[in-house]
């Protein structure tokens, strides 16, 4: 199956290898986002950081025809699981019952990023 690429429109292109969208069928990936706005500012605060992270992948789904309630799945990527009450207070203002499933773990994530968030949605 073929995949096409999205670069969301005001969203920094990646100086890296990679697409911040990929469409597959009705499937669409995102890659993982962080807390850091449209002109490169990094949020303040695990709360900041996952609401700009959280806008971000909804750029990104939205680049590609669909919602935040079109999202099946989430992984996230917390510095510090001791984050995570402020990770999960956001988080719930951004989804809507029923949730999508979900992973949160903790991982080695570049200096003074506190989450990375990424998505899996489908097209309905």
């Amino acid at each position: 199956m073929p995949r096409q690429a999205l670069q969301p429109e005001g969203m920094p292109k990646p100086e890296p290898p990679y697409s911040p969208v990929v469409v597959s069928g009705d499937t669409v990936y995102t890659a993982g986002q962080i807390g850091r706005d449209a002109a490169g500012g990094l949020a303040d605060g695990i709360e900041a950081q996952t609401r700009q992270a959280l806008e971000n992948v909804r750029t990104c789904v939205e680049a590609a025809g669909c919602t935040m309630d079109d999202v099946v799945k989430v992984n996230a990527y917390l510095a510090d699981l001791g984050d995570f009450p402020g990770y999960n207070e956001v988080y719930r203002e951004c989804f809507a019952e029923p949730y999508p499933a979900r992973t949160s773990v903790q991982a080695g994530l570049p200096p003074d990023v506190l989450v990375e968030i990424e998505a899996v949605a489908r097209k309905a």
